[in-house]
């Protein structure tokens, strides 16, 4: 009998190689939305860094209060408005009303020209400029602020000659009272760390939920909530709660953090904060619960959170000065229910906002829950079919 010794396999074969290489060329094919994924995120993050961020921000909204009708404080005010770093947008009547819009925040800044400004000027008193800011985000307020210190060292040369020429080599003619409403001392943990309470909410609750349906599918559970007598909206607000309690949790464990480690001021009603979290934790749950029901696996419901979750964080606010972005970055922002959320947790925690002076950015995120929901209801009775 004759043993015939079985052929080695050479170490490396191009053969195998290759078959291994086309098997996931197929595979990416038949997955088309994990590779949109591949190109989609770089080609989002290139144009939301290269167009959208911007850490120097320009044309932000103004409003004056104007108390004097000299020339000088006419040029002073032709000076500022001509400042790339300001556009104003109202004249102001009276200093309630400046408080007003700033609280609201229409407006980041109020320029405030005293009354008898250009006697005072001329007669060489040094009168004050006094400009309020809102200071909850220090990146939007701070170029500008150096700004307009350059600006009145050079605005009133032209008008300060003759007589009054012994004012202009002076930088002290006109003395500039910066006001930082709401965070004086412009620290930034009081500006990231009620805006973190939103980050982690809508990162932690659009995932986690997003893999609610698709891990039952998964799984083979899903059967099992087919034959239940239950409604789709039953099963998506049965999903849901329980996360709404996680979520609290983490609420809480933010606000102990920002009170006890970064002593942010909570000015405002916390029982209010809590109302607006349940509100926005159920539109990130929402998020999450429309991905599960479009994702055929885990992974895909995963990848649509981060695509998701991508723009949002970097359109909110949260990073980068809002107002800083072009035009349409920020109408794309404003879709998005974290951009509204960290508007409301900054203004409960730093302003004291009450009930009305919420209202307009809290109606937006219920009307993304509505949309959502719906979309939701309607993809997960397509999954029953």
């Amino acid at each position: 009998m004759t043993f015939f010794a079985p052929r080695k396999r050479p170490p490396f074969s191009l053969a195998r190689f290759w078959a291994v290489v086309f098997k996931e060329f197929v595979q990416m094919r038949r997955d088309r939305l994990t590779f949109g994924m591949m190109v989609g995120i770089p080609l989002l993050q290139i144009v939301l860094f290269g167009y959208a961020i911007n850490v120097d921000p320009k044309h932000l909204p103004a409003a004056v209060l104007l108390a004097d009708n000299g020339p000088q404080g006419r040029t002073l005010l032709h000076a500022i408005q001509n400042c790339s770093y300001l556009d104003f947008v109202r004249e102001l009547k009276s200093e309630s009303e400046a408080d007003e819009v700033l609280k609201r925040g229409d407006v980041q800044f109020v320029i405030n020209i005293p009354e008898n400004f250009t006697r005072d000027l001329l007669r060489g008193d040094r009168p004050a400029i006094l400009v309020e800011a809102d200071a909850t985000d220090p990146a939007a307020t701070s170029n500008a602020i150096g700004s307009l210190r350059t600006l009145l060292a050079t605005a009133l040369q032209n008008d300060l000659k003759g007589p009054s020429a012994f004012l202009a080599p002076t930088d002290s003619a006109v003395d500039l009272r910066i006001h930082a409403r709401y965070n004086p001392e412009s620290i930034t943990q009081y500006n990231i760390v009620p805006g973190l309470m939103g980050v982690v909410l809508q990162m932690t609750m659009t995932v986690v939920t997003g893999l609610a349906i698709t891990r039952e599918r998964e799984r083979g559970t899903m059967e099992t909530l087919l034959s239940m007598p239950t409604r789709p909206i039953e099963v998506m607000t049965g999903k849901i709660i329980p996360y709404i309690l996680v979520g609290y949790i983490q609420v809480l464990l933010i606000l102990a953090a920002a009170y006890f480690l970064f002593r942010v001021p909570m000015t405002g009603d916390l029982w209010l904060l809590f109302a607006v979290a349940l509100v926005f934790i159920i539109a990130s749950l929402a998020v999450g619960i429309t991905f599960s029901t479009v994702a055929k696996n885990q992974l895909q419901a995963v990848q649509m959170g981060y695509f998701f979750f991508l723009p949002s964080l970097l359109l909110s606010g949260f990073m980068f000065p809002f107002r800083g972005m072009p035009y349409w970055a920020q109408m794309v922002g404003e879709l998005f229910p974290l951009t509204h959320f960290l508007r409301i947790a900054r203004g409960i925690l730093l302003k004291g906002d009450g009930v009305q002076d919420i209202i307009p950015q809290l109606w937006q995120i219920v009307l993304f829950i509505a949309v959502a929901m719906t979309i939701a209801v309607k993809r997960y009775r397509r999954t029953l079919d």
